[in-house]
């Protein structure tokens, strides 16, 4: 039963909660894979973002050391929570994957009827077969399923595949300065590993709190994808803390969770497109101040994220040459002069590590929509 008498947590409370688990108050001294792991993942739409999110919260990171962990398959691409792409290590590769196959079934049966006809478990098992004899495009796997059901929606039938198998991006997609076009097969064949059992709830729940907490249930759900999840928050009840926002609604936690003073200091960073610790959560105004809500996107199109004192304060962009690498600042509100000199000096830290060139520049321009 909730407790009416938990203790509150204000908005800046529950943000510098998050941002030190998040590794984002300092920079940690932990390996990338560590990082990922204790991350739950990295959004992974693209190729680029992993890279940038380790930046942004470990210690003398080397983008080359993410770069070998793909290449010896001690991390990967595939779609796990919220049905996106993340990068995930093996093993959770191996076990989140199954634990939200619910998520991958709904978004399957929005494509229903293009596969009136098909039968699933046959197409999964001939999926199975051909991305297991060489990694396939989804343009490959469509031609060689579409004879086996000619009247079905080729498209659909790429998508059954891709929602009824763990797909895997295989390298040289993602590798640092490399990438290459999508090609998939499963992850127990690119693991040498045999499918393992899912993460139970419970244990994903404790996780998700040690990375994103203090939370509420619909927060684990909004990041995890997952629906009904109210009850194993109330079986784990027992083993946690709660506490309410100013709002009241009820958060969950770990006993021993970090919860440093609000007024702890919260350098700049540069973050890319759709990083976690945005995403993270239902209500996002721990880090998304509630009058810049939608302004760091535009539908599906999002931008890089400047966090100042904690909070998103800018949007980024980095344009490049053989010669120059330039990072454009545009703020969503007024910067005072000591947090643009901040922000311009953690923006050339990144750009010496992330993008050497013989020059770089830093610039400032009031909001302007980067779709324009």
């Amino acid at each position: 039963m909730a407790d009416r008498n938990a203790p509150v947590l204000s908005t800046r409370a529950l943000n510098r909660a998050t941002l030190e688990r998040q590794l984002l108050l300092r920079r940690a001294a932990v390996t990338a894979k560590e990082a990922i792991g204790g991350l739950v993942g990295l959004q992974a739409q693209n190729t680029r973002p992993p890279y940038f999110q380790l930046h942004a919260r470990l210690a003398d990171f080397d983008p080359a050391e993410l770069s070998a962990l793909m290449e010896s398959r001690e991390v990967v691409r595939i779609v796990t929570l919220r049905s996106t792409i993340h990068t995930h290590t093996a093993e959770d590769a191996l076990t989140l994957r199954p634990l939200v196959q619910p998520a991958r079934d709904r978004e399957l049966n929005m494509f229903r009827n293009g596969l009136t006809g098909v039968d699933l478990d046959r197409l999964t098992v001939l999926a199975r077969e051909l991305v297991e004899e060489r990694p396939r495009t989804l343009k490959e796997l469509r031609q060689e399923l579409r004879p086996h059901w000619p009247d079905a929606d080729p498209q659909s039938l790429g998508v059954a595949a891709r929602c009824r198998l763990p797909l895997v991006q295989v390298t040289p997609r993602g590798l640092w300065g490399r990438s290459g076009q999508v090609a998939l097969t499963t992850a127990e064949h690119w693991l040498g590993s045999p499918p393992l059992p899912a993460a139970t709830p419970d244990a994903t729940v404790l996780r998700y709190l040690a990375a994103f907490g203090p939370a509420s249930v619909k927060d684990m759900q909004m990041w995890a994808g997952l629906t009904r999840m109210r009850e194993v928050f109330e079986r784990l009840r027992p083993r946690l803390v709660t506490f309410r926002d100013d709002n009241g609604a009820e958060l969950f936690d770990l006993p021993d969770a970090p919860h440093p003073d609000p007024d702890t200091p919260a350098p700049p960073r540069f973050l890319p497109e759709f990083d976690n610790v945005l995403l993270g959560h239902a209500d996002r105004t721990r880090v998304i101040p509630p009058e810049y809500k939608g302004r760091n996107g535009v539908g599906n199109q999002a931008y890089g994220t400047v966090l100042a004192d904690g909070f998103l304060a800018a949007v980024w962009r980095l344009d490049e040459t053989a010669d120059e690498a330039v990072v454009t600042v545009q703020a969503l509100g007024r910067l005072g002069r000591a947090a643009r000199d901040e922000i311009a000096q953690e923006a050339v830290e990144m750009l010496g590590v992330m993008c050497p060139r013989p020059a770089y520049d830093v610039r400032f321009a009031a909001f302007v929509d980067f779709g324009d």
